[in-house]
């Protein structure tokens, strides 16, 4: 009995046990099944955040609030509240014009009424007249308290945008400003490459005395085709004076010489390199009546001889001639010259020609 009764209460200590674990199995899943369902509610539910509302105050201000040493209208206008996009984005659509210059190469402390004076100075006799009116923004874009060194101004019309962009390379607080239209990307405009207008002929200057024509047509060869090479040189050592003209087929041998960075230095000199003057394109001079050239060659063709006047018939007289001599006038000799011709004097010792006088 007693083994039967111990295998009847095993049994029941099992299935208690099992109705234990289903249990707790019911009661984890329906807390999953919970949990699930409120995360779904709170991932439907948005974040609403005011982003005009202050900003919230740290522990520190908060002590400092309750103390009575911080005062929140000047926290608010150190850190204002930011403003919506859109209303940001209909201020700029506002402020910005369709017409604008750019000016750039400014000193750093350039301001906006020294812009807004200079231009309306410089603009009194255009066409049209740029007024402080006129321009509705000026802006002058800052990096850690200082200005790049440009600014944006927006103008009323293209009129407006030609009359300050006539202005450029102008100075302003001892800067040169480059000033284009706002919608123009080009840089600077080009320096001329020589003050003197194109030709075949290149003068090089600033040359070592050491330079020779052999060097010079070795430097410049790679320009173009050189006909001639004329170098001043001293008449006594035949060294180069410091300047040659160098003579090529056609304009682009000097051209190239010119833009070439290979060319600029020769012997360590830095060389002036400009167009030189052709002399077979000048003008010639044209004389009345004595001298005319030729079309085709540019040459002076002879002048037909005029016909001469049958000279008087002249009447010999028998009075005998006298001829009038004139004598030299004595000129002073050269002191050179008397030098020169003077007799040479006797540098021997002159024996002396006193007496011996005794005294007693």
């Amino acid at each position: 009995m007693d083994s039967s009764e111990s295998k009847k209460e095993k049994k029941e200590r099992k299935r208690a046990a099992k109705e234990l674990k289903e249990a707790k199995r019911r009661k984890v899943d329906t807390s999953v099944e919970k949990g699930s369902s409120e995360n779904e509610e709170n991932e439907n539910d948005e974040l609403e955040i005011d982003l005009s509302a202050r900003v919230p105050l740290s522990k520190k201000q908060q002590r400092l609030l309750k103390k009575g040493k911080l005062n929140l209208d000047k926290l608010d206008k150190k850190h204002p509240a930011p403003k919506p996009e859109n209303e940001e984005e209909g201020d700029k659509e506002k402020k910005k014009s369709e017409f604008g210059v750019w000016i750039g190469n400014l000193s750093f402390d350039t301001t906006k009424e020294d812009l807004v004076r200079y231009i309306v100075s410089k603009t009194e006799d255009s066409e049209p007249k740029v007024t402080e009116d006129d321009m509705s923004r000026v802006n002058i874009p800052k990096k850690d308290g200082k200005i790049k060194g440009f600014a944006y101004i927006d103008l009323p019309s293209s009129a407006h945008v030609d009359a300050v962009v006539a202005l450029s390379e102008g100075h302003l607080n001892g800067r040169r400003m480059l000033i284009k239209s706002a919608s123009s990307f080009e840089g600077r405009p080009e320096k001329p490459l020589s003050k003197n207008p194109p030709s075949r002929i290149l003068f090089v200057g600033n040359l070592s005395f050491d330079t020779t024509s052999e060097l010079l047509e070795e430097h410049f060869r790679h320009c173009g085709e050189i006909i001639k090479i004329r170098m001043a040189t001293f008449e006594d050592s035949g060294k180069c004076k410091g300047f040659a003209f160098i003579d090529f087929k056609d304009e682009a041998g000097p051209t190239t010489a010119l833009k070439s960075k290979l060319a600029k230095k020769l012997i360590n000199r830095p060389l002036r390199l400009e167009y030189g003057e052709d002399r077979s394109k000048r003008t010639p001079k044209r004389f009345e009546g004595k001298e005319n050239r030729d079309e085709s060659y540019g040459e002076v063709a002879p002048a037909a001889p005029e016909p001469r006047a049958a000279a008087p018939a002249v009447r010999r007289s028998t009075a005998v001639r006298t001829r009038t001599r004139h004598e030299p006038v004595a000129s002073r000799m050269k002191s050179s010259v008397a030098l020169a011709t003077a007799q040479r004097a006797s540098a021997a010792i002159v024996p002396s020609a006193g007496k011996k006088i005794k005294f007693d």
